[in-house]
């Protein structure tokens, strides 16, 4: 289970007592979730060993990366954009750390997208598709056709669901699919950016009764 765009301490704290395996900040300005680097050092200090701190970034350059991955303590790249599979490829080689990319789903047409990337990230996050014209390609509380993921839970990647996953309907969304990890960041907010303690633990709940 991931929480992603934390942006407070408490936010960490929560994340870590429903039973958080990944906590996510988001490096990316259009986004409500978007930290600095100075507060990521910080709040990413402040997860307990053994979560996993990820950073989100949308194609990000060089530049932008050695300075995140410089001064925070990272343990794995997630790839939110629109990044190349030689883009991931080369990030991975670069700085040494894990790498997740992140690829949007609207239709079947999109599947072919996780078997090209399989071949160069760590792991996949599938998420839904940003409509055409949206600021942020993630965190639009949008939800894709889980039944496009039934039976596919064999790629050669571990994946994670993403994508208007709440409380409400993370046990369902897992049912149809087979995920086995799930990311969520707007559907335990109580405003755009801001984590509810209690929603997140009603996520986890949710997870452990399915």
């Amino acid at each position: 289970m991931k929480f992603c765009g934390l942006t407070r301490p408490q936010d960490i704290d929560a994340a870590v007592e429903a039973g958080a395996r990944y906590v996510g900040f988001v490096f990316f300005p259009k986004s409500p979730r978007n930290v600095t680097i100075e507060a990521a050092r910080e709040l990413a200090l402040g997860v307990p060993p053994g979560v996993a701190k990820v950073a989100l970034t949308v194609d990000a350059d060089d530049a932008a990366l050695d300075a995140l991955t410089a001064a925070v303590p990272l343990d794995l790249l997630q790839l939110h954009g629109h990044e190349s599979p030689a883009r991931v490829a080369e990030v991975r080689a670069r700085y040494g750390l894990p790498v997740m990319k992140a690829i949007g789903v609207a239709g079947a047409e999109d599947l072919a997208q996780i078997d090209l990337y399989s071949d160069v990230a760590d792991q996949l996050l599938i998420d839904a598709k940003p409509p055409k014209g949206a600021d942020l390609p993630g965190g639009n509380g949008l939800a894709f056709d889980w039944r496009l993921l039934a039976g596919r839970k064999y790629w050669t990647r571990p994946w994670m669901l993403a994508g208007g996953l709440t409380p409400d309907n993370v046990a369902e969304a897992v049912r149809l699919t087979g995920a086995r990890q799930v990311d969520v960041s707007s559907g335990v907010e109580s405003a755009p950016g801001v984590k509810d303690a209690n929603r997140m633990a009603a996520f986890a709940a949710a997870l452990e009764g399915r």
